[in-house]
């Protein structure tokens, strides 16, 4: 995952990134949860549990650019389907190709588990 970014950004960046993970994991979540309870049959939980998936990984930060671009997968299909609402499928797509290009920030688990460490080192 380092080599996909050149850093973790903190700060105002770091925390712009932190609310559209936040954002989008709980809808992505919400729309999931929502058609899993509205009873879709056989193939049809498919697409709502990685919906839940994606938004719950998408939420903590971890496997960010492979979860955006699964988004991006699940809401064309969604949108081909016809099974979602075209404007919140455009939507989180969106969101989904924008977290897989800029990554998660540095507060993800991304970031404690794939970040770069830093080492000092000390001559006695």
């Amino acid at each position: 995952m380092q080599r996909l970014f050149s850093m973790f950004p903190n700060g105002w960046p770091g925390t712009g990134l932190l609310l559209l993970r936040l954002v989008s994991g709980i809808l992505l979540i919400n729309d999931g949860v929502t058609e899993l309870l509205g009873g879709p049959q056989g193939l049809g939980i498919m697409r709502p549990f990685s919906e839940t998936a994606a938004g719950a990984l998408i939420l903590v930060g971890l496997w960010t650019p492979i979860t955006g671009v699964l988004v991006v997968i699940i809401e064309l299909w969604s949108i081909l389907s016809r099974t979602g609402d075209l404007r919140n499928c455009v939507e989180l797509a969106t969101f989904g190709a924008a977290l897989a290009m800029l990554g998660p920030g540095a507060r993800s688990l991304d970031a404690r588990l794939f970040g770069r460490k830093r080492i000092d080192i000390r001559e006695h």
